[in-house]
């Protein structure tokens, strides 16, 4: 894949040289002709076109965008009520991830994400002990959560 980046910036500043314009937009009409040409030549590569890794990527940090803005909502809702009533709590979630970066990973976002943070996961990474601000709310959230972490880490890690 990084092969693939470098050939790709290879034709942008060959197609600069050939027109003989050092711009910005000469660099990017060339960006756009080396993407043509890897999609042209994508079979005889080993490793699928580094855009499609690019783009779950940019999906994975929308979804964790609109989960942190969902989750904050949701904590907000909490705070400002005029008489806090949560029953904090922790509470245990399996997922379906395996490798140390894939768990990791999930277990990052998931702390990132307001109202809940990772305590502890089990030995075989495959149990999550998550503390919930509002075990109620909370808890459907961050499984609500988790499923859309999962798949969107798959497409991420996994070919």
């Amino acid at each position: 894949m990084p092969i693939q980046v470098l050939i790709n910036l290879f034709i942008a500043f060959l197609w600069m040289f050939l027109q003989d314009d050092w711009s910005v937009l000469s660099f990017f009409s060339g960006y756009l002709v080396g993407i043509i040409v890897l999609i042209v030549l994508e079979k005889f590569f080993k490793a699928p076109l580094y855009l499609r890794s690019l783009v779950a990527v940019l999906k994975l940090f929308f979804v964790f965008i609109w989960e942190l803005f969902t989750s904050s909502i949701l904590v907000i809702r909490q705070v400002i009520r005029p008489r806090i009533n949560i029953t904090p709590g922790i509470f245990t979630i399996e997922t379906e991830l395996e490798g140390e970066l894939e768990v990791t990973l999930l277990a990052l976002l998931l702390s990132l994400t307001p109202g809940s943070v990772v305590v502890e996961i089990s030995h075989n990474n495959k149990v999550f002990y998550i503390h919930a601000m509002d075990i109620p709310e909370s808890s459907e959230s961050v499984i609500k959560s988790k499923d859309r972490f999962e798949k969107a880490i798959k497409k991420v890690t996994r070919k």
